[in-house]
């Protein structure tokens, strides 16, 4: 992840920025709408936000023009749902690239698409299916969180081999290359996450239950809000 600056050609750069503008707006006006009804979630969304930001910076060394790290934005879908984790995420990014190196302004709608976007939504998707099935809250949290890590660097790979295929194996195998790279250091890093992730939300049902119970996490509220937030 964190694609570096420059590294994707141009009209890729281009094509994954607009493919993740639509989401980015709608997350825009979701979290207007959860600030204007409820005010309250104000520090807890940027809880949500600096706990990406931490982990995000945490890179490593990996596949050539980007690295391997925590994303941090399994938490942040499973309390504020996917739309809202798009802003917080994209923001990140945008923080990191000018502050940090990491990532680059040229390739952040690649990298927002990867980390603020695919990666919630197929986290949040693994935390409501297991929730729904029965699942305890903190299993639901930690594959949520897990799942969230790993499909956002399974969409870099699949970004990073359509713009360099290989030479002989074409962009499958260019796929293959970046994905098996990406794996010694990203499965590690998706299970210490998702550990972590579940150790942040057990502290949260002690200090923020109320918060938790109205945002839908603890409780018996419905899925209805939760849906409608993403809506």
């Amino acid at each position: 992840m964190h694609i570096a600056e420059g590294y994707l050609p141009p009209a890729h750069a281009a094509a994954w920025g607009v493919a993740s503008a639509p989401f980015i707006v709608h997350g825009v006006r979701a979290l207007t709408r959860e600030v204007r009804s409820n005010p309250e979630s104000t520090l807890l969304l940027g809880a949500s936000g600096a706990f990406t930001f931490v982990l995000s910076a945490l890179k490593l060394p990996s596949v050539t023009g980007s690295c391997s790290h925590p994303t941090g934005t399994g938490l942040g879908a499973i309390l504020f749902r996917p739309p809202i984790m798009a802003v917080l995420g994209t923001i990140t990014l945008l923080f990191q690239a000018l502050l940090l190196a990491h990532g680059g302004l040229t390739t952040l709608g690649a990298n927002a698409f990867s980390m603020a976007i695919v990666g919630p939504w197929a986290g949040y998707g693994t935390y409501l299916l297991l929730r729904r099935t029965g699942a305890p809250l903190m299993v639901a949290v930690f594959f949520g969180a897990f799942v969230a890590d790993l499909s956002t660097y399974c969409v870099t790979s699949v970004q990073l081999a359509l713009a360099f295929p290989d030479p002989a194996g074409g962009v499958l195998g260019a796929l293959a290359k970046f994905g098996g790279i990406f794996a010694v250091t990203q499965l590690p890093l998706a299970v210490s996450e998702g550990l972590l992730t579940v150790l942040v939300m057990r502290l949260l049902t002690q200090s923020s239950k109320g918060d938790l119970i109205r945002l839908g996490v603890l409780g018996g509220r419905t899925a209805e809000r939760r849906e409608e937030a993403t809506a």
